[in-house]
């Protein structure tokens, strides 16, 4: 079978022929209907090889942490799932029996790291391939009627904000003002989901003009250029007082001092991005009572409810097509930042 696998630290991603897997006991043989592209693939095939080596990657590596298919085959053991059932992957793989996984939050898990369980993509064979391997049917969830392509991103893109803004609800009342810094991928589903499931009003930060009119077309109630001036323009907005939560899906040096500043008394300030910034927070430095947070991706229940809200039409993704053999330049216009919304490979 075809996959887009990084095999040289530094190289391009390549397409290769592999062989077709088998699922052993427990495990689930997808054949893949689609294929996110994130940031997160550029963070790991950025790294120097002594970054790599101690993260743990193999190479070569299969990538592609959001994924789609058709359940192609069920080892030994595997129930609750059939052949042929449409489904989407549950990316944050955990152990299953610590408290977190029992709780449904295996991003969370807190034995992943001691016995080397990887995400797809992220150390374990992705989904940028004709066939991925799925170590455990817990780690699917029913697609039914959802178009693979136009909502595979969601699996992290809506998943991983999803669970952020989720957390920071109580914040977020009537009256309230939540600020998204990058309007790309996660952001713009963020916009989404802010709007679907909350009261506040809505800003938006970017550096071009094109992705604030995304940002305002899928329902930002404002659109702010993302610059030195970003958080007085937030201030501004608020009548002085702030932002009661700023999440930045940027992660930069200048975003997070950004976010930082724009944050009100008791605010929520959300670090997604993984740009390498690094907050810095004291007496006198941020709001009072102000928490900075950096989560990480989200529960399964929470796949499953950001999944209904895309049945509901509250959330969608802009998605933009490339075939398996197109994947190099997937990642070349990713880096570019000329991809509006989400990159998908369909195999």
């Amino acid at each position: 079978m075809k996959a887009l696998q990084y095999t040289r630290i530094g190289s391009h991603p390549e397409v290769v022929e592999i062989a077709t897997p088998s699922p052993g006991p427990g495990q689930v043989l997808l054949k893949v209907t689609a294929a996110g592209v994130c940031h997160s693939d550029e963070y790991v095939m950025g790294l120097s090889e002594e970054e790599y080596t101690a993260a743990g990657y193999p190479l070569p590596l299969t990538l592609g942490h959001e994924g789609a298919g058709i359940v192609a085959e069920i080892g030994e053991g595997v129930e609750h799932v059939a052949v042929g059932d449409a489904v989407a992957v549950y990316g944050p793989w955990g152990c299953g029996r610590c408290h977190n996984c029992a709780q449904g939050k295996e991003n969370y898990c807190t034995n992943a790291a001691a016995e080397g369980i990887k995400p797809p993509g992220l150390g374990a064979p992705g989904s940028m391939a004709e066939y991925m391997i799925v170590d455990s049917a817990r780690h699917l969830v029913p697609l039914g009627d959802l178009d693979p392509v136009e909502n595979v991103s969601l699996t992290d893109a809506g998943l991983t904000p999803y669970h952020a803004i989720k957390t920071s609800l109580p914040k977020l009342r009537a009256g309230s003002t939540a600020v998204v810094i990058g309007t790309g991928g996660l952001g713009h589903v963020a916009i989404q989901i802010l709007r679907a499931v909350s009261a506040a009003t809505v800003i938006a930060l970017d550096i071009t003009e094109e992705k604030l009119a995304l940002a305002a077309e899928v329902g930002a109630h404002h659109t702010v250029l993302s610059d030195a001036d970003a958080a007085a323009k937030i201030r501004e907005l608020t009548g002085g007082r702030g932002a009661d939560a700023v999440f930045d899906f940027v992660g930069a040096e200048p975003t997070i001092a950004t976010a930082v500043a724009a944050a009100a008394t008791d605010a929520d300030v959300t670090i997604v991005g993984i740009g390498g910034g690094t907050a810095h927070v004291g007496f006198g430095t941020i709001a009072f009572d102000a928490a900075v947070r950096i989560p990480y991706w989200g529960s399964r229940s929470e796949l499953v409810e950001v999944l209904d809200l895309a049945r509901t039409g509250q959330v969608g993704v802009e998605v933009q097509r490339y075939t398996l053999d197109q994947g190099a330049e997937a990642y070349e216009a990713l880096a570019a930042g000329t991809v509006r919304g989400r990159a998908v490979i369909v195999p």
